[in-house]
Order: structure tokens, then sequence, then C-alpha cells
């Protein structure tokens, strides 16, 4: 089973605002009219029920969000970019892995439940926004902020209220098909199933799902036998069935050994309620050990099973141990889900910056303003009127000052963004 997937998602860019004036018949000073640029499309996660797996997801691949539409004029603006939905089970884990960190964006939990993982870009406004009383032919607009684009690790935790754990070829596929509609692969031989293996358990009218975790063996907290990916099931479980082969002649240290496996992958899980199952009570001598078992074991008191997977013996009540052991154990408190709320971002008013780099005999004074770059990657500086529109709103933004206070000279080169021109 597939579960875990590793993506690289990005949102699409909002689109460029618009410089136009009215132009109609008989309004010979109609104003500016230039509409705004639409919103980029955001990258969401979102559980449905009807997946089981991450399977329809390449791991490595690039999932992307549609761009906004850009302005135009009649103040038309420009239109929403489409939305990414990336379909996910419930269970799954979302991390964002950008730049080598570990981020924790949420888990999805309920079928239809939406993660925001990449946000899409503003719009860049028309040049009607920039009208004022002292500006009534604005050549100003900005382009679309860029979308968001993060590097993301799917990790799916099948959600089930049972687990089912032992060593290899103790009986648990047969167990599981006795008890529930699951049809997992069964031979005579260890290591059959492969993957984690769900089923839905009916007892009368009440109902709950049991997972199958394959086969355990020491030194899986650490990754022996994909111990890890499979236990990683197994901590979503509110009670564990622990199933034993009861032809073994170690029993005890079978017992021992797998508890001790489930303590050091995960605290809480060593100490989660548990039914032990001695399977295969229809072989010679296996039924003759209950007595002794309980003395080396006194803590399964009351909570240790018989059964045989092959006759369906003991297999009832153990069902019905399991369902009472349920309705008395609060479904698993699980981990905080810090969901981004799902809000556009703003322009930033973050303070300018102006670096001098030296390059041959010249230097070149470097602007680092992201709404700076937006105005000056749409405005035609070859346009006097338009430049000198555009030092008004650096001026707004303190950049004058802060080229001046830098030194800047009449002649020398500025860059803000991808656009340079000469500082006049």
């Amino acid at each position: 089973m597939k579960d875990q997937v590793s993506l690289t998602v990005y949102a699409g860019p909002g689109g460029d605002g618009s410089v136009s004036f009215r132009r109609e018949k008989y309004i010979p000073k109609g104003g500016p009219d230039g509409g705004d640029g639409g919103l980029g499309g955001s990258v969401f996660v979102v559980g449905s029920i009807g997946a089981s797996t991450l399977a329809h997801l390449r791991s490595g691949s690039f999932l992307s969000a549609s761009p906004g539409g850009h302005g135009k004029g009649k103040k038309q603006h420009g239109a929403h970019g489409a939305d990414r939905d990336i379909t996910v089970p419930r269970g799954t884990v979302v991390w964002n892995v950008s730049m080598g960190m570990k981020e924790r964006l949420g888990e999805i939990t309920e079928d239809g439940e939406k993660i925001i993982v990449a946000q899409g870009g503003s719009g860049g406004r028309g040049n009607r926004r920039f009208s004022s009383p002292t500006n009534q032919t604005p050549l100003l607009a900005e382009e679309g902020e860029k979308g968001a684009a993060k590097d993301l690790l799917l990790e799916l935790r099948l959600i089930a209220d049972v687990g089912l754990v032992g060593m290899p070829n103790a009986g648990k596929s047969t167990i599981l098909s006795r008890i529930s509609n699951a049809s997992p692969k069964i031979a005579a031989y260890p290591f059959t199933t492969k993957e984690p293996t769900l089923g839905v358990v009916q007892t009368g009218w009440k109902s709950f799902v049991a997972i199958e975790i394959p086969g355990l063996l020491e030194g899986a907290h650490a990754g022996v036998g994909l111990g890890r990916a499979f236990l990683r099931h197994a901590r979503r479980t509110r009670l564990l069935i622990h199933v034993i082969d009861g032809s073994a002649e170690d029993i005890e240290e079978r017992v021992t050994k797998i508890n001790e496996e489930l303590r050091l992958y995960d605290g809480p899980l060593g100490s989660r309620a548990q039914l032990l199952v001695i399977n295969k009570c229809d072989h010679p001598g296996v039924r003759d050990k209950k007595e002794d078992l309980l003395k080396s074991l006194p803590q399964y008191a009351g909570e240790m099973h018989l059964v045989s997977a092959v006759t369906g013996e003991g297999i009832d009540a153990l069902v019905l141990h399991a369902q009472g052991m349920l309705e008395t154990i609060s479904p698993e408190t699980l981990p905080s889900r810090e969901v981004q709320k799902t809000l556009y971002p703003k322009p930033t008013r973050a303070q300018a910056k102006v670096a001098v780099l030296r390059e041959r005999e010249r230097s070149i004074y470097v602007v680092t303003a992201r709404k700076a770059e937006r105005i000056a990657g749409l405005t035609n500086l070859a346009n006097f009127r338009a430049k000198l529109q555009f030092r008004k709103e650096l001026a707004k933004m303190g950049i004058i000052k802060a080229l001046e206070a830098a030194g800047i000279e009449e002649g020398d080169q500025v860059r803000i963004g991808k656009t340079e021109f000469l500082w006049e």
C-alpha cells in the first residue's frame, strides 16, 4: 500500500492590473478605467471517503493551480484562477518539507475536509486604483503577486478502532477474514501479508473497523521488516488484539517482544488496551497452556482468549469482548490540526531596502520592495509622465529617501525587480 508521497505544489499567480482610459463618443474625459487582476488559484488537500490509499498520486510530481486573469479596460477585473484539489484518504497527515524543514500543516480526518497548502497570489491593481485629485490620469498598474510554492510530504495513517498485531504466521489474516468483510491473502508461510488490511466488523447493529498490521519482528520499532511503516497505522487504534501462535513453545517471550516493540516505537502505544488471543486451540496441547499462561502473564487475566481461526471456535466471544471494550474507551484524541485560514494575502508593507552593487566602474542601487517591484514591472518608464508618477509612488514608500541616504547621484543605475533605469 502506498502510504507516503512527496509532491511539489504551486499556487497560481495573481493577474496583472490594467492601464486603460475610457474612450467613448461624446465623453472626451472618461478617466481611468483599468480593472484589477484576478486572484491566483490556491492548492488544497481534500479528504475523500472514496480514497483508501495515495496510489493515485505520483511521488515527485508537480501540481499547480491556475493563474488569475489580467484586468481589462471598462473596469473589467480578471477572473479568479481555479483552485487545485489534491484528494487524499482520511487519516492523511500533511507536512511542509520545504527548505529542509518539516512543519505539520494539518491532518485530514473527515470526508470533504480541506487544508490549504499553497496560497494563490493576489491580483494587481489597475490604474483607476491610483487615481487621485492630483493625479487624474494615472499611468501605473501592478503586476499580480506570485503564488506560494511548497514541497509537501503526505503521510497516510489509516484510521481504525482495533489493530491486530503479532509475529508473522500467527493467524492474524485468518482471524480478520473471520470477523470482518476483509479478504486478506492467506497462506501457510510467514509474511504473506505485505501491507495493512482494513475490515469492517459487524456485531448486531453495531460495528467497528479492524486493521491487520503485517507481522512484526524484533527491531520493528527501528525499521526492521518495514516495522515503522506498519506501526504508524497501529498508533491510530483504540484497542489492540495481540495474536499469538498457540503451538509455539516460547509464548511468553513472544508476547514480551511484541509489547516491547510497541513501547519503543511509541510510548502510549505500548500501554494501549489489549486483548491477548492464543490462536490454534484446535492443535493438540494448546488448550492446556492457558492456565500456565495466566500465571506467567497475569496482566491478561480476563482478557485472554483461546480461539481457532480455522474452525471459528472462540471468534464470536472475542468480537463481543472487543466491542464491549471499545464502548468503554473514548476515541483517541488526534493531534491538534493547525489548519491555515483560507484568506488571500494582502499587499505587504515591508520597509524598503537598498543595497549598492559595484560592477566594473559603476554602482547599481538595488531596491528590494515587493510593492515597488510590482508597479515597476508594468510601468513604461520611457513615458515621462509615467516616470514622474512612479517616482511619486517611490516617495510614498520611503524609497527616495533610502536611495539618497545610500548616496545615489544623477546618472547612477537603479534596479527594482527586473526593471533598470538611470537616476535623474
